[in-house]
């Protein structure tokens, strides 16, 4: 592994990564990234929720940089509360792949999020929030998803798994839109070819920071991009499959403030004497656990 230094960028992101279930920041978080800001080195949040939503999270970090959001569609600037870049998805696209995940699956429920720093969380009928705690807006039919350009649109089924209702989409979207699963309840349809990969990429250049410097976290399948962008990527112990599958590293759960653990083993801290629970890929055998 690249000594401390070497990582000048460190990209999380939240969900499942570094908020606890209760969408807390812990004390021991903030302190370890307070360390990675004194070593020099940039932090920037690498979400799927849009901008608007990811604003309070800055405050609390204290960010007034950048932070990419809507599933790499945005690049956001805190200081301006600006967006420097977006990428939406068009709606007519949206209204055909959905077409198409229906006649394979039947129903689904849709929800879409809005363009824009101000932009709103539409739900149709049908559709729950895989997070309540995040503000929506219910509208009486799905017609009025498209009043606005819109960053996504987020899918629920009925009966099928998240596993099952991506692979679905993915069999039958084809180049209308890219498929992602972000979280527990989270299927989204995003701009064709657009990822994290693709707005951590425009904020590095941004920042004048480059991949080989850069240290990932995250927890879901729609982290692979960034792991294979970045040149280190940790998976929390509470990961999907998929991506431990490509992590350099697995640390542990959110709960325990994983991302804290290897931020502290690289830039100093409590971890450092501790010796805390980390999971290594081994080169050319399986992985190796240490203490």
């Amino acid at each position: 592994m690249p000594p401390a230094l070497a990582y000048a960028l460190v990209a999380t992101d939240l969900d499942g990564t570094l908020l606890r279930g209760d969408d807390t920041l812990s004390e021991r978080s903030l302190a370890a990234l307070a360390r990675v800001a004194a070593a020099g080195a940039r932090h920037l949040v690498v979400t799927g929720r849009p901008a608007p939503r990811v604003r309070p999270l800055l405050d609390a970090l204290g960010t007034t940089g950048l932070a990419v959001c809507g599933q790499g569609a945005q690049v956001y600037d805190a200081g301006t509360n600006r967006l420097l870049w977006s990428v939406t998805l068009d709606r007519e696209l949206a209204e055909v792949a959905l077409g198409k995940i229906e006649a394979e699956v039947g129903e689904v429920y849709a929800a879409v999020d809005q363009d824009g720093v101000d932009g709103l969380t539409l739900i149709e009928p049908g559709y729950r929030m895989p997070n309540p705690a995040l503000p929506s807006v219910r509208v009486g039919r799905r017609e009025e998803l498209w009043s606005k350009p819109i960053s996504k649109v987020l899918l629920r089924h009925p009966v099928l798994s998240d596993d099952d209702l991506a692979a679905a989409a993915r069999g039958v979207v084809g180049s209308l839109a890219t498929v992602t699963m972000s979280g527990p309840g989270i299927v989204e349809l995003q701009p064709c070819g657009i990822t994290k990969a693709t707005g951590l990429a425009l904020a590095a250049e941004y920042l004048g920071l480059s991949r080989e410097h850069a240290l990932a976290f995250g927890d879901m399948p729609n982290d692979v991009p960034m792991f294979r962008w970045a040149a280190h990527g940790v998976a929390m112990a509470n990961a999907h499959p998929e991506l431990k599958a490509v992590a350099d590293e697995i640390t542990l759960s959110n709960e325990d403030d994983g991302v804290a653990v290897v931020l502290e083993r690289l830039f100093g801290g409590p971890g450092e004497r501790t010796g805390p629970y980390v999971r290594r890929q081994g080169l050319d055998r399986g992985p190796v656990e240490t203490q």
